[in-house]
């Protein structure tokens, strides 16, 4: 059960650093000053922060101190949302970077070539940018969902407590057998990451772009 909560948590959290993480990248490579100083800001500090920091400020910091509550009936969903914000605002980061350096990738060219033809830099990030960086990282962006999967066994921090590590902890202490618990929960992650990391390897090979 403890596994299956780790396994929502992270396809919640997948989408959301994805999105957010794409918005950062944008304001990294955006003509305007304001925007790209407010996203090296962003990931500077986020990346260089602790997670199990970042989600005890959530914790801690949004919900008891700021009174930032997701729901008021359910403290469980409540501890979720933040350990999804949390994490996602952490994540987020490291999936800027993966994309920036694909957009780097691109030849310059190309961005010269939309500004010519009258196209804002929205819709040359849309429709040139964007979609040849994503197919330059999908392996980079394998690594960072492999690493926000194994990250979300310390969302204690955030006051979730059904995830898999503390309930293996309770498991451990009321049952006193440890080694085939670690064992098995140690197969399932690499059950659910293996493949993650063949197929996101495949993906990279069969879609990568030529130079």
């Amino acid at each position: 059960m403890g596994f299956l909560n780790n396994v929502k948590l992270s396809l919640v959290i997948a989408v959301f650093a994805l999105i957010v993480g794409t918005i950062l990248a944008a304001m990294r490579v955006s003509p305007t000053p304001v925007l790209r100083a407010a996203g090296a800001a962003y990931v500077n500090v986020v990346r260089n922060t602790p997670l199990t920091l970042v989600l005890a400020f959530c914790y801690l910091g949004l919900s008891d101190t700021l009174g930032l509550i997701f729901s008021t009936e359910d403290p469980l969903a409540n501890s979720f949302w933040l350990a999804v914000l949390g994490m996602s605002a952490y994540t987020a980061a490291f999936v800027c970077e993966a994309l920036r350096s694909g957009m780097n990738t691109v030849p310059m060219g190309q961005a010269e070539a939309a500004r010519a033809i009258g196209l804002t830099f929205l819709q040359s990030l849309r429709l040139i940018i964007l979609p040849q960086a994503f197919r330059a990282v999908i392996a980079p962006l394998g690594s960072v969902l492999i690493a926000m999967i194994k990250n979300t066994t310390v969302v204690a921090a955030a006051g979730y407590t059904v995830d898999v590590s503390n309930i293996m902890k309770t498991t451990f202490d009321d049952t006193g057998v440890s080694i085939p618990i670690f064992l098995g929960i140690v197969a399932a992650f690499l059950v659910l990451i293996l493949p993650i990391g063949y197929y996101t390897g495949w993906l990279a090979r069969r879609l990568a772009v030529a130079r």
